[in-house]
């Protein structure tokens, strides 16, 4: 396998090389960002959506650019939510403002954490006009009294919301969805480790199964606008084709283990997820009555694709989720790299056997294929148990994700037992 550029240096400098960028659901940061990941698997195809077309029952809204936003304390001169400082300190789509204020009417248009006082808060309006700022609520309180120049240097224009697609083509054209976005600001768990991870996942499918069983589909798009986007030109074909789906988000720390079952937690893909995590510490899993993500739009009805939302620590479930402290100290190389080994093992599974077949009736024989120890002790677990449990229901109707879940032994663990017995040809 030919060495990886995107892999090479770790998925954390990918996090720390987008971290900056002020992204939202339309615009420039959106396309950097893009760009970006383009450069590294130029299978992505983008696609843009013209502002004011309908997708649904929504409507692409205009594009948002913004320069600079900040007030002015008029007497001390000091300036507060500074937004070149930290692009947070603006809300998101904020529209233009340029006017002196008294303090009172100002803070009416101050957002701040509750959850903690030196955390400054992520927030947007999206579809209704709105102007304001964002700060810590230790900088709000110590606000000075008097008055303020206050300025946001934003502007609308007929634009486009754009994304990016990717379809990696198998043999079957049965697909494995991944999808993740990047429409937030400088947030590194909820925005970046998503992304990143995607694009790794692509990479490894691409260079390490050339001759693929089945296909792959990587989307990069802004949170539920992007999905219905894409859902509306799709629709058709994701329905006829997907077998199998994962959302990702918040995928970068180490604290959890998450998953958002699909609604009636009936699917391979909840299937795959609960295999795939069998032996983790610390797994939470949440009914889809705890949806927050562009699982809404995959699973909605009349849609309702075979798609979970994988995490580490889901969204709104973590203190730092939408404020400042989601920095790059909270997302570590450990935390991308045991998300993408867990995905990177459904992968795995779909192209060795998904439905794998013994050969023979009855219980193999297991000793003279040197699968199986020659001399026989009492032992509380026997040396080959696994293996034959394996066996027990490899009967070609089962999947390899219900064998797993079936037997609770950890799907990589599965996929090494199956390359083993492969080999002396007795499954199939």
């Amino acid at each position: 396998m030919k060495e990886s550029k995107y892999l090479k240096n770790g998925l954390h400098l990918h996090v720390r090389n987008l971290f900056p960028i002020c992204r939202s659901i339309t615009g420039k940061g959106i396309r950097e960002t893009l760009d970006y990941f383009e450069k590294f698997n130029n299978e992505f195809k983008r696609l843009k959506f013209k502002s004011g077309e309908k997708v649904f029952d929504w409507e692409i809204p205009e594009e948002w650019e913004i320069k600079d936003g900040y007030f002015e304390h008029i007497e001390s001169k000091k300036k507060f939510a500074n937004f070149k400082i930290n692009n947070l300190h603006i809300v998101g789509y904020s529209e233009p403002v340029n006017q002196l204020m008294c303090l009172k009417d100002l803070k009416k248009r101050i957002h701040y954490s509750e959850v903690n006082d030196s955390y400054i808060p992520y927030v947007t309006s999206y579809y209704k006009k709105y102007w304001g700022f964002c700060l810590s609520k230790k900088d709000f309180s110590n606000l000075p009294e008097g008055r303020y120049k206050v300025l946001i240097n934003s502007n609308f224009k007929k634009g486009n919301l754009e994304l990016s697609h990717a379809l990696i083509k198998g043999k079957s054209r049965k697909e494995i969805l991944f999808s993740s976005y990047v429409c937030h600001p400088s947030m590194a768990n909820n925005e970046l480790s998503g992304p990143v991870v995607l694009n790794a996942l692509l990479d490894y499918v691409k260079n390490t199964y050339p001759k693929r069983k089945y296909s792959y589909r990587f989307l990069m798009l802004p949170e539920t606008i992007g999905s219905l986007a894409y859902l509306s030109k799709n629709i058709k074909k994701l329905k006829n084709n997907v077998i199998c789906g994962f959302n990702l988000s918040c995928v970068g720390d180490e604290r959890a283990f998450s998953y958002i079952n699909t609604p009636f937690k009936n699917t391979l893909a909840d299937k795959a997820i609960k295999a795939a995590l069998i032996g983790k510490e610390n797994v939470k899993v949440y009914s889809f009555l705890d949806r927050g993500s562009d699982e809404r739009q995959f699973c909605a009805p009349r849609i309702r694709l075979p798609l979970v939302t994988f995490s580490r620590s889901k969204f709104a479930d973590y203190p730092e989720y939408h404020t400042s402290a989601d920095n790059l100290d909270l997302v570590t190389e450990k935390g991308l790299k045991e998300s993408f080994k867990i995905l990177k093992s459904i992968i795995d599974s779909f192209e060795n056997e998904l439905y794998p077949s013994v050969n023979v009736l009855g219980e193999p024989q297991l000793g003279k294929r040197d699968l199986y120890p020659q001399i026989s002790t009492v032992q509380k677990r026997h040396p080959a148990s696994k293996r034959m449990d394996f066996l027990t229901f490899s009967d070609g109707e089962t999947s390899i994700f219900d064998i797993a879940n079936l037997t609770n032994i950890p799907l990589e663990e599965i996929i090494q037992e199956y390359k083993i017995i492969k080999r002396s040809n007795l499954i199939k």
